[in-house]
């Protein structure tokens, strides 16, 4: 269900007011403004109130009053978010909870290789945070000045470290939990090993906000990377691309960090739209590889073990050409290739995009299926796709063709979706793999989720949150 239908009485905002004080409201609708628009600018909702607390104490006291007015909330953390999974509705129904004032590093415990963030942590702040006690925390992504931790973790978010740390849920020891009710589960756990019944944190990791609000995390740490070699290449196709993420992971000792590729017209909009940008190679090719190695050893000979890796896939007609990073700048320049093809292509106008994942084997399948079907169903349509390849994770973006409007060529989005997710799907894959449902993708999701999955994920639903407060309209 969407939630009430009906306006949040001025007696709760009052007695919410009186809970978190001046310095947790914003209620002035410019200052609202920027919280009630998602990331994609899709979804623009309203809130008569924007709550802020500084506590988890005020959290559970402003959902418990909550609870007893049924009053719908919405947790939200940077607002960084891609499916419209933390942008209320657009009654002006539902209070958004901002856990920005919730933005603590309550302790760091090198020698079991945990921190413990508050969810408004800024996840940079958490990787510095890490370093400064010679520990690595993996979890990186686009939006990472500006994404919290609780938000991360609420949407499982993945990122550029998967093949190697895992997703989100997979980082976590921990976590605090304000419940529907506005109890308090504290399961800040800082143990590996604790098998006493069902894990519960999962339930929360990945659920959106929809069963309950994540206030804090105790988070896995890892060995601060000492040796990163980061090499950039001109490969012959997907197929060979995957050929030689099997080989780098056995020559290797399976460190690599990151594997991402990239098809020419994404980094054709680079060079044209972002600045500075450049060609690290002598001349274009048609698929690219980027592909990092770390080893917390000061001198763990990754160089030449990616030197023969790329060495060994050009004796095999699998790589055209490559050039290897001789420092953090020239690392960060191609990191910067690749991270920086979203913003440029939505310079370009409309886009429909698409995060699925299929078996790392059955990439080139999809990307096959997927190219000669999209041309099909829109005649020059332009096919933006990269990924971490790695992981099976594909954004499968696509871009308006030259000879049409943006506003043409989104009527072909639905028609769009269908063809990219079915293909996804016949080959066992996912239509969301580190973006989550929100409220783009909830049709998606009763279309390819099972009737069994759906029954009880509902059931689930129903029994932590029966009033239906918890981010509704959302995921379900």
């Amino acid at each position: 269900m969407d939630g009430s239908t009906h306006p949040v009485s001025s007696e709760v905002l009052d007695r919410i007011a009186d809970i978190v004080g001046d310095k947790g409201l914003i209620r002035d609708q410019a200052d609202i403004a920027p919280y009630v628009i998602d990331q994609r600018k899709a979804y623009e909702g309203a809130t008569p109130m924007v709550v802020r607390p500084a506590s988890t104490e005020e959290v559970a006291k402003v959902v418990s009053l909550c609870a007893e007015s049924e009053t719908p909330i919405v947790p939200q953390g940077g607002n960084t978010g891609l499916c419209g999974g933390a942008t209320p509705s657009e009654a002006g129904d539902q209070l958004l909870l901002s856990l920005t004032r919730m933005n603590k590093v309550r302790d760091i415990d090198p020698l079991n290789y945990t921190l413990t963030a508050e969810a408004g942590v800024i996840l940079t702040e958490i990787q510095k945070a890490a370093d400064d006690h010679d520990r690595l925390f993996p979890l990186s992504l686009g939006a990472e000045g500006t994404a919290r931790i609780g938000g991360n973790l609420a949407t499982n978010a993945g990122g550029t470290g998967v093949l190697r740390y895992g997703n989100a849920r997979e980082l976590v020891v921990g976590i605090e939990v304000v419940l529907p009710d506005g109890q308090i589960w504290d399961g800040l756990s800082a143990l590996r090993k604790d098998n006493t019944g069902y894990d519960l944190k999962q339930l929360f990791i990945g659920s959106e906000g929809t069963l309950g609000i994540i206030t804090a995390a105790v988070l896995k740490l890892f060995p601060k990377p000492r040796d990163v070699q980061t090499g950039f290449a001109a490969v012959r196709d997907v197929n060979a691309a995957i050929e030689i993420l099997a080989r780098a992971r056995a020559a290797s000792d399976d460190r690599v960090t990151a594997f991402e590729w990239m098809a020419r017209k994404g980094l054709d909009l680079v060079f044209k739209n972002i600045p500075g940008a450049r060609d690290p190679l002598s001349q274009p090719y048609e698929e690219y590889l980027l592909i990092e190695l770390t080893s917390g050893h000061e001198d763990a000979g990754l160089r030449e073990t990616l030197e023969e890796i790329l060495g060994d896939a050009m004796e095999r007609g699998e790589v055209f050409d490559a050039t290897l990073a001789d420092s953090r700048q020239q690392a960060a320049d191609l990191w910067k290739l690749r991270e920086t093809i979203p913003e440029a292509q939505a310079i370009e106008g409309a886009g429909v995009k698409h995060d699925i994942s299929v078996p790392v084997s059955s990439m080139p399948a999809f990307l096959e299926r997927a190219n000669v079907e999209v041309a099909k169903a829109v005649k020059g349509v332009q096919i933006c796709a990269f990924g971490h390849i790695g992981d099976g994770n594909a954004h499968y973006n696509l871009n308006q063709p030259d000879n049409i409007s943006g506003e043409e060529f989104l009527k072909h989005k639905d028609e769009l979706n269908r063809i990219v997710h079915d293909i996804a799907t016949d080959l066992r894959g996912s239509i969301s793999a580190e973006h989550g449902i929100g409220r783009l993708k909830r049709e998606e999701l009763i279309h390819y989720k099972s009737p069994i999955a759906l029954d009880v994920m509902r059931s689930i639903k129903a029994a932590i949150d029966p009033k239906q407060i918890m981010n509704p309209g959302k995921v379900l």
